[in-house]
C-alpha cells in the first residue's frame, strides 16, 4: 500500500502523538503516581507536549489524577496513574484434562478465576467449553464479555505465523486443524492472541516468579507434557517458526521403546519422560497402586524402592535434557515447573545429576507459582498488549 505525500503529512502528527502517549503510558504504568514534571524529565519531552498527551490520555479514560504532591516549592503537582478499569483481559489455559481461566483489569488485578475439568471429546466441544467458561468468569467479575479488551489463550503447540496455523499440538485431538483456529477467532474475536502454554508460564515466571531476578532463564515444564520457555536478555524467544523450546521433541527415547527417528510424530523425550511415561515405567518396574505419576512420586517418598528407582531414572532423563539446554544457551537460571518438575525432592535429584553432567551449573529452582502459572502469564501478556492497542483506539 502507498500513501501520497498529503496523506503521509496528515498522518505524521497523529502517529507522533500516539508514540508520545504510549511512551508516557509506559512510564505511568511503571512509576505512577507521577507528575507532569517527572514525566518530562524521564522522557525528554517538553512540558507542553507532556500536558497535551496527558490530556488525551485523560479524555480517553486511560489515566486519571489520583492526588497531588505537596511539600515542595511551587504549586502542588497533580499525580497521574493509569485507570485499571479502562479495560479487562481474559487469560485462558487449555489443558488436556482441565480448562483454567481468569479475568483481570489493566493493572493485572484478577477479578475472577475458575478451573473446570473438561468433558470435551473434540476440538469444537472444547472451544464451546472455553466460551462457557468465559461467560461464567465475566459474570463473576461483574462485567460484560464485550468489555474484554484482550484475550490470550495458552495452548499446547505453537502458532506458526508463516503458515497461520497451530502446529505440534500433541494429544489434543483436532486442535491443529484450520477449522479449530477459525472457530477460535470467530468465537473470541480480533483481540484473540494465542500463546504457547509453556511460553505463557515463562512469562509468568518473568513477571511474578524466580525470573524477576535474572535476565536469562529457561523454564522447563515436565508433567502431562514437556516443554520449555526461553527468556534471553529479558525477552521471550520463540524462534523463526515458533518452536523454540519444544524440547519434548528431542530424540531422547530411553525407556519408551520408540525409534529416535520417529520422534517428530509424537516427541521422543515426551514419550520417555512425561507423566504418562512415568506411569508406564512404574508398571514395568512392578510398582503397585500407581495409576498416576503423582502416586508414583508419593510411593517413592514413602520408601517404596521400586518407585524410588523410577523417580531416579526420571530425574536423570530430565537432567540430560536440561544439560542440553545449558550447553546451547547458557542461561543464568533454570526453573523447573509442571506437576513433575515441582514435585517434592525432584529439584534436588535433577540438580545432583546436573553437577555430574553439565559443563557449568546455573542456579536451578522449582517454580512456586502452581497450577495457575499459564493463566498468570496469559494475563501478563494480555495486559501489555491491551495498553498498546488502547492508545489511539479509545473513543
Amino acid at each position: 500500500m502507498t500513501v501520497d505525500a498529503t496523506g503521509a503529512a496528515a498522518a505524521r502528527p497523529q502517529l507522533i502523538r500516539e508514540i508520545n502517549e504510549r511512551v508516557l503510558l509506559g512510564h505511568i504504568r511503571r512509576a505512577g503516581p507521577i507528575s507532569r514534571t517527572e514525566l518530562a524529565g524521564l522522557t525528554g519531552l517538553s512540558k507542553p507536549t507532556v500536558s497535551a498527551a496527558l490530556g488525551s490520555l485523560e479524555r480517553t479514560g486511560l489515566v486519571h489524577v489520583t492526588g497531588q504532591r505537596t511539600g515542595v516549592p511551587g504549586p502542588a503537582a497533580s499525580l497521574y496513574e493509569v485507570r485499571p478499569e479502562a479495560g479487562f483481559v481474559l487469560g485462558l489455559d487449555v489443558g488436556r484434562e482441565y480448562l483454567r481461566g481468569a479475568i483481570a483489569d489493566l493493572a493485572g488485578t484478577v477479578r475472577a478465576r475458575l478451573s473446570v475439568r473438561t468433558k470435551a471429546g473434540d476440538a469444537m466441544a472444547r472451544i464451546q467449553e472455553l466460551v462457557d467458561l468465559t461467560g461464567t468468569l465475566a459474570a463473576e467479575a461483574g462485567i460484560e464479555v464485550t468489555q474484554l479488551t484482550q484475550t490470550v489463550l495458552g495452548s499446547p503447540g505453537v502458532y506458526d505465523p508463516r503458515l497461520d496455523a497451530l502446529t505440534l499440538t500433541g494429544r489434543l485431538s483436532g486442535w491443529d486443524s484450520p477449522a479449530t483456529l477459525a472457530a477460535l477467532r470467530e468465537r473470541f474475536g480480533p483481540s484473540l492472541m494465542i500463546e504457547n502454554d509453556v511460553d505463557a508460564a515463562a512469562i509468568a515466571e518473568r513477571v511474578h516468579g524466580h525470573g524477576r531476578e535474572v535476565e536469562s532463564f529457561a523454564f522447563v515444564s515436565v508433567g502431562t507434557g514437556i516443554g520449555m520457555g526461553l527468556v534471553l536478555d529479558g525477552k521471550l524467544r520463540r524462534g523463526s517458526h515458533g518452536v523454540a523450546g519444544e524440547i519434548g521433541y528431542l530424540p531422547f527415547t530411553e525407556g519408551s521403546g520408540s525409534d529416535p527417528r520417529d520422534a517428530r510424530k509424537r516427541g521422543g523425550f515426551d514419550a520417555s519422560a512425561s507423566a504418562a511415561a512415568v506411569v508406564r515405567a512404574a508398571r514395568r518396574a512392578g510398582v503397585r497402586g500407581a495409576p498416576t505419576a503423582e502416586k508414583v512420586f508419593a510411593a517413592a517418598a514413602r520408601g517404596d524402592a521400586l518407585a524410588a528407582a523410577v523417580v531416579a531414572e526420571e530425574a536423570l532423563l530430565v537432567a540430560k535434557a536440561v544439560c542440553t539446554v545449558i550447553t546451547v544457551v547458557d542461561p543464568d537460571l533454570v526453573v523447573l515447573g509442571g506437576g513433575i518438575g515441582q514435585a517434592p525432592g525432584f529439584l534436588e535429584a535433577v540438580t545432583k545429576h546436573l553437577r555430574q553432567l553439565a559443563p557449568v551449573l546455573p542456579e536451578v529452582k522449582a517454580s512456586v507459582l502452581g497450577t495457575e502459572t499459564v493463566v498468570a502469564g496469559c494475563i501478563a501478556a494480555g495486559v501489555d498488549r491491551a495498553w498498546q492497542t488502547l492508545v489511539g483506539n479509545s473513543a
